[in-house]
C-alpha cells in the first residue's frame, strides 16, 4: 500500500510502523493520518511473514499535536466524521491484532499518540521522552495557545480505555484530569512502562524485545493476546463513543466562547 504519512518496513519477521507528523501537517491533515497508522498496521496484520509490530516516530517525537489553536468554530462534518472512523479503526486494530506490537517512543508521546502507546502491547521509551494529554490543560498553553485558563476539553481520543489500565488510579487522574507529564524514566519507575533507556540504547532495547517475542511459538502467542486483550476491548468499547462525544460538547461550548456569544462561567 502507499501511505503519506506513515512508512511501512519489513525484517526478518519484524514489521515497523514509523509516523512522520510533518507529512501529516502538510498531506491531508489529521484525519488522514489517523487512518493511516490503522490502514498500516491491518495490513501487517494480515501479512504472514511479520509476527511483531513496532509502532515508532520520526524526527525525534513519536507523536504530537500540530501547534497552534484547535479549530473549533466552522469544524467539518465530514472531517470529523473521517477523524472518528480512523481513531476508531486503529485503536480496535492494536488492540484486536494478533501480533504483539511494541510502542518504541523515541520522542514526545502526546494526545491520540499517546492513547496509541498505552494501546501497544509493550513500551520502551527514551529515558527523556514527555508524555502527556494535554485535553483538560489546553489552558495552560503548552501546547495549544487558547487564551482562556479555563480552556480544555475532556480526552476524547481513547485515553479514557487505555490510561487507567496502564497507571495506577491515583496517578492516572493526575495524567489526564491535571495534565501533568510524565518522562519515560518516570513511568518505568512507577511500573508502567516496560523500558526506559538512553536514546541512543532504544533501538538495541526493542530489537532485544523483538527477538524475544520471535523466539515463542507463534500461534500460541497470538491465542494468548486475543484472551489477554478481550477485556481491553470491552473497556474501549464501552468508553471510546462516550468520551468523544464528550469531547465534542466542549469543542462546541468553547467555540461559542471563541464567537463571543457564552458567557465566562461554566
Amino acid at each position: 500500500m502507499t501511505y503519506t504519512s506513515v512508512e511501512v518496513t519489513r525484517d526478518n519477521g519484524v514489521g515497523t510502523i514509523q509516523m512522520f507528523m510533518d507529512r501529516r501537517a502538510s498531506r491531508g491533515g489529521a484525519a488522514s493520518h489517523h487512518s493511516e497508522v490503522g490502514r498500516a498496521l491491518n495490513e501487517l496484520r494480515f501479512d504472514n511473514s511479520v509476527r511483531v509490530v513496532v509502532l515508532t516516530g520520526a524526527n525525534g517525537a513519536f507523536y504530537t499535536s500540530p501547534l497552534g489553536r484547535p479549530r473549533m468554530e466552522n469544524r467539518n462534518p465530514a472531517e470529523d466524521w473521517d477523524l472518528t472512523q480512523g481513531m476508531q479503526f486503529t485503536f480496535q486494530t492494536l488492540i484486536e491484532m494478533e501480533k504483539p506490537v511494541i510502542a518504541k517512543v523515541n520522542g514526545r508521546a502526546a494526545s491520540f499518540g499517546g492513547s496509541m502507546v498505552f494501546a501497544c502491547d509493550f513500551i520502551c521509551a527514551a529515558e527523556d521522552a514527555p508524555f502527556g494529554d494535554p485535553h483538560i490543560g489546553m489552558g495552560d498553553g503548552v501546547l495549544f495557545p487558547m487564551g482562556r485558563p479555563d480552556s480544555g476539553t475532556a480526552p476524547g481520543d481513547g485515553a479514557n480505555a487505555f490510561v487507567p489500565i496502564h497507571m495506577p488510579p491515583c496517578i492516572a487522574r493526575e495524567y489526564l484530569w491535571l495534565a501533568k507529564q510524565f518522562t519515560g524514566a518516570d513511568l518505568f519507575r512507577m511500573g508502567v512502562i516496560n523500558r526506559a533507556v538512553p536514546a541512543d540504547q532504544l533501538d538495541a532495547t526493542v530489537q532485544k524485545m523483538c527477538d524475544d517475542l520471535l523466539r515463542r511459538p507463534a500461534y500460541a502467542l497470538a491465542l494468548s493476546k486475543r484472551a489477554f486483550n478481550k477485556h481491553i476491548t470491552d473497556r474501549f468499547n464501552a468508553t471510546f463513543d462516550l468520551a468523544w462525544a464528550y469531547e465534542a460538547l466542549n469543542f462546541y461550548q468553547f467555540g461559542r466562547y471563541v464567537d463571543g456569544r457564552g458567557d465566562k462561567t461554566l
